[in-house]
């Protein structure tokens, strides 16, 4: 059976907040019985966006990460509050705002902390996927609507059929350790995740010291390589999807006609080398 998915590039957000204005828009002060109560004006952000710098000057990248309720296939939830919390045939979650009042404890359930309490109302609310517009014949939640960059992408498709796609097209999830099986998938999340290590690569041409384009740059950890990169015109490279975790990488140079450099590096955050410069 067909699922809802939502597939989200990291790479093309620019923290618009489109997606989260949408929400807002559509849920505060207005109440959709049977999918959910009307969210509070201040306090709850039913899509949020985290922000990551990397790098220093003058290699520096910002990531944004739209984040909400995951839809999990198996979404620790919908295991408590006496059947307050359902996954419908589609795959959206609903917490039903009459049988969840009162029912704090589902807040906590939620490893990404997506779950927030009203309490005014003393409710645990989520994003549901603009279900009520989707049953309604919409094709796609608003935050996909009101993105400009394409950045949100909804897909209804098998589980199957998204597993062999995420596959295909290298889509993640988010700590999928916490085993829940979510229905929202990433496109660059490396970008949030790991690391670079970037450098500026010069050398004597014709006696003076000039960019060089064309060198290869190769990361090694434990004598595996784990990256390589080429310098563009500018003799510049960069190494990417690198670990978060704090090691010790190799950082080789080579371009025929130069004495080949190696550089150790500690890796406990995305680092710019400067200039390296290679010798005849």
């Amino acid at each position: 059976m067909s699922k809802w998915h939502l597939i989200i590039d990291v790479a093309l957000c620019h923290n618009c907040s489109n997606c989260f204005i949408a929400c807002k828009d559509e849920h505060v002060g207005n109440d959709y019985p049977g999918y959910a109560a009307s969210q509070p004006l201040h306090g709850h952000s039913w899509i949020e966006i985290g922000q990551r710098e990397r790098g220093q000057a003058p290699m520096v990248d910002t990531a944004y990460l739209p984040k909400t309720c995951n839809q999990c296939a198996d979404a620790p939830c919908t295991k408590i509050g006496e059947g307050a919390v359902h996954q419908r045939d589609d795959g959206i979650v609903i917490i039903d705002p009459v049988k969840a009042k009162g029912k704090k404890e589902i807040v906590a359930s939620c490893p990404y902390g997506a779950i927030w309490w009203n309490e005014e109302e003393q409710l645990p609310q989520k994003w549901i996927f603009d279900a009520h517009l989707l049953d309604r014949g919409w094709k796609e939640p608003r935050c996909a609507q009101v993105c400009p960059t394409g950045a949100i992408k909804a897909e209804k498709i098998s589980d199957a059929d998204m597993q062999k796609r995420a596959e295909a097209e290298n889509l993640k999830v988010l700590s999928p350790e916490f085993g829940t099986a979510p229905r929202i998938h990433y496109r660059n999340l490396h970008r949030f995740t790991h690391n670079f290590l970037g450098g500026t690569v010069i050398g004597d041409v014709d006696g003076r010291n000039e960019c060089l384009e064309g060198v290869t740059a190769e990361v090694r950890q434990k004598g595996s390589v784990v990256g390589e990169a080429r310098t563009d015109a500018f003799g510049e490279f960069k190494v990417e999807k690198l670990p978060s975790e704090e090691g010790e990488y190799q950082v080789s140079l080579a371009l025929e006609g130069y004495v080949t450099s190696e550089i150790s590096v500690t890796l406990d955050q995305s680092r710019y080398l400067g200039e390296l410069k290679l010798a005849r």
